[in-house]
C-alpha cells in the first residue's frame, strides 16, 4: 500500500459569494425565458404545438356547480331527517301510490320502503302528500255527488198523477192483505190438497194448438183480459189478433215498419172498454209506440219522444198510465188522460229492457242491460229496492199477485225470486241452458212460475218450492215470449221458428 492511498480525500471548499444574487438570478431567468420562447416558437412553427385562439376552460364554474350539487344533496338529506314518516307499512304504500311511485321494489323491505318515501318527500316537499290526499278526497267527493240521488221539481201533472196513484193503490193493497189473511185462515190440509191438484194439472200440460204466426220470428204474445184473444208481435212489423182457442186470425195490425218488441192488451179491454177505445199498445225497435183499438187495423195514436229502441211497453193496472222502456238508459210513464209524458226516469247505466207494474199499482220494477233491477215507488218517485245479484242482463220481470215476490229472468240462465219485504233474493232457480227471455207468474194466485228461454223450451215451476213441474218442449227455435191466460187455463208460447203454441191440461 502506497503512502497516497492512506491519505484522507480532500474536501471541496464551498464557494462563497459576497453581495446580492438578484442580478445573477434575473439574468439567468431572462436567458431561460428567451431560450424557452425560442423553443416554443420553433415547436409552433414545426406544428408540434397547437394553441387555441382565446378559448379557455372555466374551472371555477365547474367547481362551483359541483359544490352546489353537493350542498343541495346535504340540504336534501337534512330535510329528509326532519320529515316524519309513518311506521305503518300500509300507510307508507298508500303514500307512495299517492305520489305516483311504485309501492314496492324487488327485495325491498318495510324499512327500505319507508326510507324511499322519506327520500321522495324530501325532493317533492312534505306537503305533496297532503295535497295528493286532498285531491283524492275532492275527486271522491265529486264522484259521490255524481252518484247521489237528486231531485228536481216536476210538472203539476206529475203531482196530480202521484196523488191519484196513491188514492188508487192504497184500497187495492188493503183488499189484497184482507185476501191474504183469509187465505191464511184456510186449513193447511185444504191448501195442500189444492196445491197437489194444481201440480197434477200442470204436469199434464200438452200442446193443444200450434199455428204459424208470421213470415218472421214472433217476438211477443199476450192474452186479452177475457182470455178470448191472443195478440202476437213479429219482426216483420206486423201485429196480429187471434181468436182463442181455435187460433183463427181476427185482424192484422199494420203500422210498424221494423221489429216489434211487444204488444200488450189494456186492462179491461174487451170487457168493460168499448171496441172503439184504446185497447192495445205496441212498441218497435225504431223507437215508435202505437196505440190500437179493436175495430181498426190502423193505429189510433202514436206516442212520440223516444230517441232509441223501445223494447217493452206495459199498462198500469188502472189502464190510465202506460210505461215504456228505452235503450237510452231510461223508462217513461205516459198519462193517457192528459195525453202527455209525466215522468222520464233515469237510473240505469245502460239500456232498460223490461218493466212490470205491481198488482196494487203502487210500484214499478225495471230491469236493464246493466244486470241490475230497480223497484220504484210511483207515489214518491224514489227507488225503494235495488236488485243486485244477476251476472248478466235482466230481460224480464214480473210481480207475483201476492204483492211481495218479484221474479227476474236474466242472460245468466237463471231466474231469481226476490222478497220485497226484506229486500233480499229469496231463491235462485237454475232454470235453463240459455238466457231467459220471459218470466211469468200465474195471474190468479201466483201458485206457479213460468219461464221461457233461448234453449227452445219453456218450464213450469212450483211456487213456493221452486220444483220443476213440466217442460214445454216442441219449438224448433228460441222461445221469445210466454204468457198465461187470465183465467189460468191456457199457456201461450211464441218462438223464433215463426210459430206460437197453446198448452192446455188434459
Amino acid at each position: 500500500m502506497s503512502d497516497d492511498e492512506g491519505l484522507a480525500p480532500t474536501m471541496k471548499k464551498a464557494r462563497v459569494f459576497y453581495g446580492s444574487l438578484e442580478e445573477k438570478e434575473r439574468e439567468r431567468l431572462s436567458s431561460e425565458m428567451v431560450a424557452g420562447s425560442d423553443a416554443l416558437k420553433a415547436g409552433i412553427k414545426a406544428g408540434n404545438i397547437n394553441i387555441s385562439s382565446g378559448e379557455t376552460l372555466e374551472m371555477e364554474e365547474r367547481v362551483s356547480e359541483r359544490q352546489q350539487e353537493v350542498l343541495a344533496e346535504f340540504e336534501r338529506r337534512r330535510r329528509a331527517r326532519q320529515i316524519t314518516v309513518s311506521t305503518d307499512d300500509t300507510e307508507v304504500k298508500a303514500g307512495l301510490r299517492a305520489l305516483g311511485e311504485p309501492i314496492t321494489l324487488f327485495g325491498e323491505g318495510p324499512a327500505d320502503r319507508r326510507e324511499r318515501l322519506r327520500s321522495v318527500l324530501s325532493i317533492v316537499g312534505p306537503d305533496a302528500l297532503k295535497k295528493s290526499r286532498k285531491d283524492e278526497e275532492r275527486v271522491k267527493r265529486s264522484h259521490d255527488e255524481c252518484h247521489q240521488t237528486w231531485y228536481h221539481e216536476g210538472p203539476a201533472s206529475l203531482k196530480e198523477a202521484r196523488l191519484w196513484l196513491a188514492r188508487y193503490s192504497l184500497p187495492r193493497a188493503m183488499r189484497r192483505l184482507e185476501d191474504a189473511r183469509a187465505q191464511k185462515d184456510v186449513p193447511g190440509a185444504t191448501r195442500t190438497i189444492r196445491q197437489q191438484e194444481l201440480h197434477k194439472t200442470l204436469r199434464n200440460l200438452n200442446n193443444f194448438c200450434s199455428q204459424i204466426g208470421d213470415d218472421r220470428p214472433i217476438s211477443f204474445c199476450h192474452f186479452s183480459p177475457d182470455s178470448k184473444m191472443l195478440a202476437t208481435a213479429s219482426w216483420s212489423g206486423l201485429c196480429k189478433l187471434w181468436s182463442i182457442p181455435d187460433c183463427t186470425l181476427i185482424r192484422t195490425l199494420r203500422g210498424h215498419s221494423t221489429n216489434v218488441g211487444a204488444i200488450i192488451f189494456r186492462p179491461q179491454a174487451g170487457v168493460l172498454l168499448d171496441k172503439s177505445e184504446v185497447s192495445l199498445a205496441s212498441c218497435a225497435a225504431d223507437g215508435t209506440v202505437k196505440l190500437w183499438n179493436l175495430e181498426s187495423d190502423e193505429p189510433v195514436a202514436d206516442i212520440e219522444g223516444h230517441s232509441d229502441r223501445v223494447s217493452r211497453v206495459s199498462w198500469h193496472p188502472s189502464g190510465r198510465f202506460l210505461g215504456t222502456t228505452c235503450y237510452d238508459n231510461s223508462w217513461r210513464l205516459w198519462d193517457l188522460e192528459v195525453q202527455e209524458e209525466i215522468l222520464h226516469q233515469e237510473g240505469h247505466s245502460t239500456g232498460v229492457h223490461d218493466i212490470s207494474f205491481h198488482p196494487d199499482g203502487s210500484l214499478a220494477a225495471t230491469g236493464g242491460l246493466d244486470a241490475f233491477g230497480r223497484v220504484w215507488d210511483l207515489r214518491t218517485g224514489r227507488c225503494v229496492v235495488f236488485l243486485e245479484g244477476h251476472l248478466k242482463e235482466i230481460y224480464s220481470l214480473h210481480f207475483n199477485p201476492n204483492g211481495h215476490h218479484l221474479a227476474t229472468g236474466s242472460g245468466d240462465n237463471t231466474c231469481k225470486v226476490w222478497e220485497l219485504r226484506n229486500r233480499k233474493c229469496l231463491y235462485t232457480v237454475p232454470a235453463h241452458q240459455n238466457l231467459l227471455s220471459t218470466v211469468r207468474f200465474q195471474p190468479t194466485d201466483g201458485h206457479f212460475l213460468l219461464t221461457g228461454s233461448y234453449d227452445n223450451t219453456a218450464k213450469v215451476w212450483s211456487h213456493p218450492g221452486w220444483m220443476p213441474l213440466k217442460t214445454l218442449a216442441g219449438h224448433e227455435g228460441k222461445v221469445m215470449g210466454i204468457d198465461v191466460s187470465p183465467d189460468g187455463k191456457l199457456i201461450a208460447t211464441c218462438s223464433y221458428d215463426r210459430t206460437f203454441k197453446l198448452w192446455l191440461s188434459e
